[in-house]
């Protein structure tokens, strides 16, 4: 790894401590309206350095972000974005789905190599700095299979949870293989001209599951959408709770974009990887429709 890329990577990884941390404060008492100097004060910066910091990695000034927190405000984008989902799921999985400047497209296990577990496959894997935290990238030759973010219990657990998903596959560490691809999903590259080459994912789950899943790659970038209204697009109005098991088993974090996913009642909800963490992509990505 070249100097310049360990320096992006610890300032990285740096920043999404900071602004995790801030996040956490935030979402824990933004009743109270804290001020910028309280929130500053909570990861040890100056307001002038903290302000800056979470602007330029969100896009947006705390403030804003701050809003984005209340009840009212996510009920509010959960109405505007049902035009927006009814134009998306008009437009059915013909074509690759945009994802930023990504295109993403997708293919599935059959029903045999469900039953055979991986057996055959080879999975290369690496662990990547990303701006929402270190994350475990895994790839087959078909596509990616696995993206997840690395929490308080380390590496180990989140590699475990990979090799519990795909149990007779042969797991390869090979950092250079996937780095060219995080790069690619979080790198200069993907934020500054469209990707040359689609994004393709591999999915491995129930029909059930990979149903859910390609509805979560239909919700655009700053969009919206409940588990109820999920579950009635896929034409089982009653099944938010089988949606929402769906949605809490992806694999592929971020690309297939179940953050995106809140409760009818506007409440931001859990996530796989940590609460803060669905806070930030939803607050990054709100920057960044708000800078497109």
């Amino acid at each position: 790894m070249s100097r310049t890329a360990m320096t992006r990577t610890a300032t990285w990884l740096d920043d999404y401590t900071r602004i995790e941390r801030a996040i956490v404060f935030l979402d824990e008492n933004f009743r109270d309206q804290p001020c910028l100097e309280e929130i500053a004060a909570t990861v040890h910066l100056s307001p002038f350095h903290f302000q800056r910091l979470f602007t330029r990695w969100a896009g947006i000034s705390p403030k804003r972000f701050l809003q984005t927190l209340t009840l009212n405000h996510a009920k509010a984008m959960l109405a505007e974005s049902r035009s927006v989902l009814d134009a998306a799921f008009d437009a059915g999985l013909s074509g690759p789905s945009r994802l930023h400047d990504l295109f993403v497209t997708h293919e599935s296990v059959t029903p045999g190599e469900f039953k055979r577990q991986g057996q055959g496959l080879h999975i290369d894997y690496g662990f990547h700095a990303t701006p929402f935290g270190e994350c475990l990238l895994a790839v087959t030759g078909r596509g990616i299979c696995a993206l997840g973010f690395v929490e308080r219990e380390g590496e180990a657990a989140v590699l475990e949870r990979l090799a519990a998903g795909w149990p007779r596959a042969e797991l390869r560490e090979a950092p250079r293989c996937t780095g060219k691809i995080a790069r690619l999903l979080f790198g200069t590259e993907s934020s500054s001209a469209p990707a040359k080459e689609p994004v393709r994912i591999f999915l491995h789950g129930t029909a059930f599951q990979i149903k859910v899943w390609e509805a979560l790659l239909r919700i655009p970038t700053g969009a919206l959408a409940s588990y109820d209204e999920i579950a009635r697009r896929l034409g089982k109005p009653g099944a938010a709770r089988a949606v929402g098991r769906a949605v809490a088993e992806n694999p592929i974090a971020y690309l297939i974009p179940c953050h995106r996913v809140i409760r009818k009642s506007g409440a931001i909800g859990e996530y796989r990887w940590g609460a803060p963490r669905k806070r930030a992509m939803l607050a990054w990505e709100a920057g960044q429709a708000r800078t497109a």
